[in-house]
């Protein structure tokens, strides 16, 4: 918009004239759940954070015509295409945000990549080691040139577990000795639940291990600052046959009475012990089964001097515990985080007003316009995705083996799931 559209009520100090900020011009590819929410923080970042770059979500791509539209007009989006290949190859497109499902993102991030393109990538990045490696590949010969790309990692951008990892990195934990992460969701609890894609191996690549799973990880290393090197794992998938999906909505969606049914190839649920670099011991649990859970996104670390715990269905709150407080006052503190020296809280609103879930998006839209001004790498980065996608590889291998202890340094898996083995669908 320009100073002519502001809108009403905009107080006088913000009408004044400020120097133009170059424009960020992006292509939002997907416009589903993750798309909305990519969509949301474009619009809202630089209306609450002071940004060196301007970002405009210039064109919306779908698959559908009709959809493709309704979500620009939505969104607020300037167009819409169902035609990716096109829009990438735009002058005037400068970044390509990726919200599409994981068996299409290795091949438009590597086009975009090499159109020039900074691309944000939502998780896991891949469908498997391979795929993702041909990704960091393509983000590494790019970044040689100033285009970066970043893996949407997005729960490293709540406020509580930021102000977790400062904490950590201050050294108030003392040596790390175990984490405890465990990501319950419910919505696939009934065995009536429709099939996805997020049910299809060949769309998705891995089941819970990989849609909510694959954030524990990265949250556990990131916090830590030790990678996960070896894990005893075992999967399950307890409904194996689903019916067909004939509307989606949220997550899920539904079947028509009496619809047939298409198996289910992923896992229902995940649990491995993991063992990390710094010498701490882990314990994960994953699951969209787990009746009562809608985001129960948990972590807890322990080191030798204090802990931290965390769960999002409580996203505001940081509970810590301080091993040097006195006997008569030792316990775990409750700690509201939405002071102004918290991580980003000073942004938004006063002190006791707490945020939700799109706001997130809207720190990793922050982050990401940041670093690219900048000219500096942003993080995830795609190879530690990568690592990320070695980690979910080696849970796989070890469930299939008996749970043998198995390292994330062993051979990856074969690549059925490389870019060039398998052929791409247009996003929906």
């Amino acid at each position: 918009m320009t100073a002519a559209n502001s809108a009403p009520g905009t107080p006088p100090q913000q009408q004044t004239s400020v120097p133009a900020r170059s424009r960020l011009r992006v292509a939002l590819i997907g416009h589903a759940f993750m798309g909305r929410a990519h969509a949301q923080a474009w619009r809202t970042a630089p209306h609450f954070f002071d940004l060196p770059l301007q970002p405009e979500l210039a064109v919306v791509v779908g698959r559908d015509e009709d959809r493709a539209r309704a979500a620009a007009e939505n969104f607020g989006a300037e167009e819409w295409s169902i035609h990716w290949r096109e829009v990438i190859a735009r002058d005037d497109i400068d970044l390509v945000d990726i919200c599409t499902p994981g068996d299409q993102h290795a091949e438009i991030a590597i086009a975009a990549l090499r159109a020039g393109k900074h691309v944000l990538c939502e998780k896991p990045l891949a469908r498997s080691v391979p795929e993702a490696r041909e990704m960091a590949d393509a983000a590494a010969t790019a970044a040689e040139s100033g285009v970066f790309a970043m893996c949407g990692f997005s729960y490293r951008r709540t406020p509580a577990l930021a102000l977790a990892k400062r904490f950590i990195d201050e050294g108030r934990l003392g040596q790390i000795r175990h984490v405890r992460a465990q990501y319950l969701q419910d919505w696939l609890s009934s065995s009536e639940a429709p099939l996805t894609w997020r049910l299809d191996k060949e769309r998705a690549g891995s089941g819970a291990l990989g849609d909510i799973g694959a954030h524990s990880i990265d949250t556990a290393q990131w916090l830590t600052g030790q990678s996960i090197e070896g894990v005893s794992a075992m999967l399950r998938t307890f409904v194996a046959d689903r019916p067909v999906m004939a509307h989606q909505s949220g997550l899920g969606g539904h079947a028509e009475e009496g619809a047939a049914r298409g198996p289910v190839t992923v896992d229902d649920a995940a649990a491995f012990t993991a063992s990390f670099s710094g010498g701490a011991m882990g314990v994960f649990e994953s699951t969209r089964m787990a009746l009562g859970h809608r985001n129960a996104n948990r972590i807890e670390v322990n080191g030798e001097r204090g802990s931290v715990a965390f769960d999002f269905e409580r996203m505001n709150e940081l509970d810590f515990y301080d091993g040097s407080d006195p006997d008569d006052a030792q316990g775990f503190r409750r700690i509201q985080v939405t002071e102004p020296s918290h991580p980003y809280t000073g942004a938004w609103w006063p002190t006791g007003h707490g945020l939700g879930y799109e706001h997130l998006f809207t720190h990793q839209v922050v982050d990401l316009v940041t670093a690219i001004a900048e000219g500096t790498q942003p993080s995830p980065t795609f190879a530690e995705a990568v690592q990320i996608q070695q980690v979910l590889d080696a849970v796989e291998r070890s469930s299939a083996d008996d749970s043998r202890f198995t390292a994330t340094s062993e051979p990856a898996t074969d690549g059925s799931h490389t870019l060039s083995s398998q052929p791409k669908k247009d996003p929906s």
